[in-house]
């Protein structure tokens, strides 16, 4: 669960502990030095890169592209849960559109849509099954989410743990940059 309080005041964040499932997490982006609110606990800090798409260099793929949905969810989640790409929950597929490849009837990647501010929507859980990868498939199905979101008049962004360096060079050579960093941390209850 993603929470973005507009500041952390004590009835913010005695209602964000409100947030926290019972056997899960919250996560914020504090901008200053954060004190977990009592009957908490900082599950995790990671810093995160924010990129934007300034000159997105988009291919069309040459490979069966599928839209993806509920009937999907299982199969996306174990994906994500395989390849870890970032946080992809039960119903995270219904935050925007994904897109997928199957090979034999097995879903071996994916990318979609998931924070959306005005002007603005992340590509996100973008992963190729492992015995997958080198097929262009991340970037052929990146380029279809990155041309619908600008259809839109809407600019690309994405969020990837800094210590990825691979991802990250793989995601500037289609055109993002670093805009700015945000630490993410994770709350749990105590």
């Amino acid at each position: 669960l993603f929470s973005a309080p507009r500041d952390f005041t004590p009835e913010n964040l005695a209602a964000l502990v409100e947030l926290i499932p019972p056997h899960g997490m919250v996560s914020v982006a504090p901008t200053a030095p954060f004190t977990p609110p009592p009957g908490t606990r900082i599950a995790e800090e990671l810093v995160c890169h924010q990129m934007l798409a300034d000159r997105l260099a988009i291919c069309v793929p040459d490979f069966p592209v599928t839209s993806l949905g509920d009937a999907d969810a299982e199969e996306m989640r174990a994906l994500a849960t395989l390849t870890e790409p970032g946080p992809f929950f039960c119903r995270t597929h219904q935050l925007g559109d994904f897109v997928g490849v199957r090979v034999d009837g097995k879903l071996v990647a994916m990318a979609g849509e998931r924070l959306k501010l005005e002007g603005y929507t992340e590509i996100s859980a973008v992963c190729t099954h492992p015995d997958h990868r080198g097929r262009g498939y991340a970037r052929g199905l990146m380029g279809i989410v990155a041309s619908r979101i600008a259809a839109r008049g809407e600019t690309t962004l994405l969020h990837v743990v800094a210590e990825k360096k691979t991802e990250i060079a793989f995601y500037e050579r289609l055109g993002f940059r670093v805009r700015r960093d945000i630490m993410i941390t994770m709350l749990e209850r105590a």
